[in-house]
């Protein structure tokens, strides 16, 4: 039983006009794709996030056009908390809360997902990739995304891990996560980059970059246990996928949305960096 539920009612039929002018086919036929996998994730995944918190499904279903969910109210179920800033424990709250995430789905294939989770990922987003007038990061972005997409180490990821996808309990200790409408294979770096680049600011993102990724191993480790071994071999492919996930995730940004408060000068030579490894 529960005392609240949140129902998210999706239209096929409904096509709204993008904020950023934004507006085709291959968008809303993404879009409609995203549900289908939200729908399907709850449906055969939800129920194995044991160690990650995330609300339940009480039912689903169609009506005419309409695919329907019916969740539970996280904020009746000890998540009362939305919060537009994070201190730097909350971030790592978030920060286990991925590293669990990716540890429960390791070597998961992702049947009825997003074969490359995230919504940003090159192969969905080519118009963007055409408006990109950086054309060092434009030739550099296939062989980016290709060696995110290949590494041997594959787990399945949020696709979406910005703050607003997170309740915290009263106290903020712990954290469930929603909006599953990108989830799919891939490195946990991307998720990673993604959540810090939401909530720090440059001159954060740069400073505490090692401690952060140090914690999220710490924490993958102990959520892989007993394969301490294997949680090595990953951080030895992952952590230099951080970098590269960022930059893609850049690419990304400056194709949309080129006036967008994330393009900072650390991204801007991170990515220079990662371009010149490309090439190299």
């Amino acid at each position: 039983e529960t005392s609240s539920v949140v129902v998210k009612i999706i239209q096929s039929s409904a096509h709204q006009k993008h904020p950023r002018g934004w507006n085709s086919t291959l968008g809303h036929s993404r879009k409609l794709r995203s549900y289908q996998v939200e729908h399907y994730w709850y449906q055969h995944y939800a129920s194995r996030c044991q160690m990650a918190a995330v609300p339940q499904c009480v039912a689903q279903g169609r009506v005419e056009d309409a695919l329907i969910l019916v969740l539970e109210d996280l904020s009746t179920c000890g998540f009362p908390l939305r919060l537009q800033q994070l201190n730097g424990q909350q971030l790592k709250v978030c920060i286990r809360w991925l590293a669990c995430f990716h540890a429960t789905f390791m070597h998961q294939r992702p049947v009825g997902l997003w074969p490359i989770g995230t919504y940003w990922h090159l192969a969905t987003r080519p118009e963007e990739l055409k408006a990109l007038d950086d054309k060092a990061l434009q030739q550099a972005a296939t062989a980016i995304d290709s060696l995110l997409n290949n590494c041997h180490y594959q787990s399945i990821v949020h696709g979406d891990a910005k703050i607003a996808n997170f309740l915290f309990s009263k106290d903020s200790s712990q954290v469930s996560a929603v909006d599953f409408q990108y989830v799919g294979a891939g490195c946990g770096m991307k998720d990673l980059a993604y959540l810090i680049g939401s909530c720090m600011d440059e001159n954060e993102c740069e400073k505490k970059e090692t401690v952060l990724l140090n914690y999220y191993f710490e924490q993958l480790q102990l959520a892989l246990r007993p394969h301490a071994y294997e949680g090595q071999e990953i951080e030895r492919e992952w952590r230099p996928m951080y970098r590269i996930a960022w930059a893609d995730f850049h690419r990304f940004i400056k194709g949309w949305s080129p006036g967008h408060w994330k393009i900072n000068s650390y991204s801007e030579r991170i990515t220079d960096e990662v371009v010149r490894q490309m090439n190299q």
